[in-house]
């Protein structure tokens, strides 16, 4: 069993996060939680170890390629010749009988890659700065990334998906008043314009707080001195119904339910608005003595009635104490105001660059073009989108000079990712067919960046032992021809099980909902995934590209690029 108290906080960050798990709190915190998940799941550490063999056939071939060349020649006869076996073992058996491959790497220039990060953080809000799913900034990025494409000499399309999705109509306003002398007197007039001498604190939206994803609408103005009540966790067992007609304050600790569970439970309690407050996230990494807030979704899906007119946000730690001194503790009054649509639908958009190849088996390379609404989304993902385009572009040149590709080759980008993989997801049901039949691997690029100074590596991993196999053999091609990259990023390659892959990016609509009919057996899609690492900015306001590091692109361009380049072109 792995001990993960030796390993560092930035290493059992990249774990949790692998996992699909909370990154937030302290280093026991943090082990804690992995090894709960471990057990939960009754699974060992090894399955998803640097070394993992799997319990069915795939890692016997592994062990086999160990033995001695004279036991080597009877093994392999008795290998075909058993009923099945070559069928059993695929790929790997294949690949034996081959030998190493001899893989050749691409080329990829990050300056370019930066370039084209850098166009699409332009793109975004002329005040919010980011290209939230389903607005004029996500449609005019998906056509940015066509046009592209198109100047690479690569055809492409754009698709249209209709998906539930909220739409801000103007910026939210939180503030605290303490009424002045004619409030006092005359509670009606307190904090208006007539209260001369109120005193108020008004926050910065974005800073200070930020919108969670469905939140609906509030009108909570000073004079309606609405009261504020603190929940703690917010878990079942507390007071909810004290919150009907209220506030509700939640702080986000280590055992604090998602965003889903209690959205849902304000909701069916009548409360009127409701705050986190994050204790748990970025703590101290980027503001000395607070924690950002950031923004976070719902699943919609979860609820059955989406709560219109019940406000939702998230609010630094400071501020969160702010509220309690001001509001709870003292006669202070709260004005929340969110101005939020989240009952209906907005268009996202699909752009897709593609290589028709010799046949009609599929590689897919794909990122998310959408950010959260509040921030330009430098590393998430515009580093994803711009290694995506980068990546077109080296094989638009490729094509040109050696011709068609044996498999066809998709670049494509996703809107609707941030609220839900709305974008993959549609576009996965609507091609599903085609993808049962053809998927050969889709590669996705979510936050393969890596921080300059909080580098902890990239993270490369799938679910099918003949491309991890070929992954570590392309990385150990890449360490000989670029020792100082490999040197300052550390490159782990992993193996997980199907049903291991985690659902929070854009590779879990092809790994989980390309079989439909389940009833003879499920079929996974095949894909691999890049974690980068050292993005405290996650979500927030400050994920910009002031720490943008392009260098650190080329891990996973490279690699995966250098990976299609063998399945598509290699013997």
């Amino acid at each position: 069993m792995t001990n993960w108290e030796s390993r560092t906080v930035a290493q059992l960050k990249e774990e949790c996060k692998i996992r699909g798990l909370n990154t937030g709190g302290k280093k026991a915190d943090l082990v804690r939680r992995i090894e709960g998940l471990s057990i939960q799941n009754d699974f060992l550490d090894a399955e998803i170890a640097d070394d993992f063999e799997p319990s069915d056939g795939e890692g016997i071939v592994q062990r086999i390629k160990q033995l001695p060349v004279s036991v080597l020649a009877v093994i392999g006869i008795m290998l075909i010749g058993t009923m099945g076996g070559a069928m059993l073992y695929g790929d790997d058996l294949i690949e034996w009988i081959q030998g190493e491959p001899d893989y050749q790497l691409i080329e990829f220039d990050s300056t370019s890659a930066r370039g084209y990060a850098q166009s699409l953080v332009d793109l975004g809000h002329p005040e919010w700065e980011g290209r939230m799913s389903g607005t004029i900034e996500e449609h005019n990025t998906a056509e940015f990334i066509k046009a592209n494409f198109s100047s690479m000499g690569i055809p492409s399309t754009i698709e249209d998906f209709d998906v539930p999705m909220f739409v801000i109509d103007d910026e939210p306003e939180l503030g605290i008043c303490q009424a002045g002398d004619v409030g006092e007197t005359f509670p009606a007039f307190a904090c208006g314009a007539t209260d001369i001498n109120a005193d108020f604190i008004n926050f910065e939206h974005r800073s200070d707080f930020v919108l969670q994803g469905y939140s609906g609408t509030s009108f909570i103005r000073y004079v309606d001195d609405i009261d504020v009540v603190d929940l703690g966790t917010g878990n079942e067992s507390a007071d909810w119904t004290s919150g009907a007609g209220a506030v509700v304050l939640i702080h986000m600790a280590e055992e604090t339910e998602s965003n889903t569970a209690l959205f849902k439970r304000a909701s069916e309690n009548d409360v009127e608005g409701l705050i986190l407050v994050n204790e748990r996230q970025n703590c101290e990494d980027l503001v000395s003595g607070d924690c950002v807030p950031y923004f976070k979704s719902v699943d919609i899906s979860a609820i059955d009635n989406i709560p219109i007119d019940l406000g939702f946000i998230m609010v630094s730690q400071s501020v969160g104490q702010t509220i309690i001194d001001n509001v709870i503790n003292q006669d202070g009054r709260l004005q929340f105001m969110t101005y939020v649509e989240n009952a209906g639908e907005a268009t996202v958009k699909v752009p897709c660059g593609i290589i028709q190849g010799e046949s009609d088996s599929l590689i897919i390379i794909g990122a998310h073009h959408d950010t959260v609404y509040m921030a330009q989304g430098a590393v998430d993902d515009s580093s994803g989108t711009a290694t995506v385009l980068e990546m077109a572009r080296q094989f638009g040149l490729i094509e040109s000079q050696i011709g068609k590709p044996k498999h066809t080759i998709y670049f494509c980008t996703w809107g609707g990712e941030e609220e839900g993989l709305f974008g993959s997801t549609a576009w996965v049901d609507k091609h599903r067919n085609n993808l049962y039949e053809n998927l050969r691997l889709y590669i996705n690029l979510d936050m393969n960046h890596v921080d300059a100074e909080r580098n902890s590596g990239v993270t490369l991993f799938g679910n099918h032992n003949a491309d991890i196999n070929h992954i570590r053999g392309i990385s150990e091609k890449f360490k000989q021809q670029y020792p100082e990259l490999a040197n300052r990023y550390n490159i782990e390659v992993r193996k997980l099980a199907n049903t291991e892959m985690p659902y929070n990016s854009d590779h879990a609509p092809f790994v989980y909902n390309i079989d439909e009919d389940e009833s003879d057996g499920k079929q996974y899609g095949r894909a691999v995934v890049c974690y980068g690492s050292g993005s405290e900015e996650y979500h927030t306001y400050l994920d910009n590209m002031d720490r943008f590091n392009e260098e650190s692109l080329a891990v996973s361009g490279i690699i995966y690029g250098s990976l299609v380049y063998h399945l598509a072109y290699g013997d």
